[in-house]
């Protein structure tokens, strides 16, 4: 039996962990940008879903409170007390009659603000509207 014994790790003699450590440090630096690019997008788009939400809500509200109440102030305040959104940001139009059976339209619009780091300045603000129509009481 002549020939070459391998250590017990397994390996050749004189190979290491050094180079493959190496490595690993360098894809880690390569991807982790990458990774944490993806991340914020994700999250930046989960608080424009919940401003949708938040809008769609508003909505909802300026509709109830136009189908209640006929005057012109009542949809835009009952939108605007419903949600923790932004008042300068968010635009509430209503049409549709206010006699007793007709059908009331709320149209509420938001400036979506997008202040993520990195991916915030990419996108730009994103406008979420919701509409709501109802019958007068």
């Amino acid at each position: 039996m002549t020939g070459h014994r391998l250590p017990r790790s397994g390996r050749a003699a004189g190979s290491g962990w050094a180079g493959q450590a190496g490595q690993a440090t360098v894809e880690l630096v390569l991807a982790l940008p990458v990774v944490l690019l993806a991340l914020l997008a994700v999250l930046q788009v989960g608080l424009v879903v919940n401003d949708r939400l938040l809008v769609a809500h508003a909505a909802r509200e300026g509709a109830r409170a136009a189908a209640v109440e006929p005057s012109d102030g009542a949809a835009t305040a009952a939108a605007s007390a419903a949600t923790g959104l932004d008042p300068d940001r968010l635009t509430v139009v209503r049409s549709g009659g206010t006699d007793p059976g007709d059908r009331v339209t709320i149209r509420v619009e938001y400036r979506s603000p997008t202040g993520v780091p990195l991916v915030g300045h990419l996108v730009g603000d994103v406008i979420v509207s919701s509409t709501v129509t109802m019958r007068v009481e």
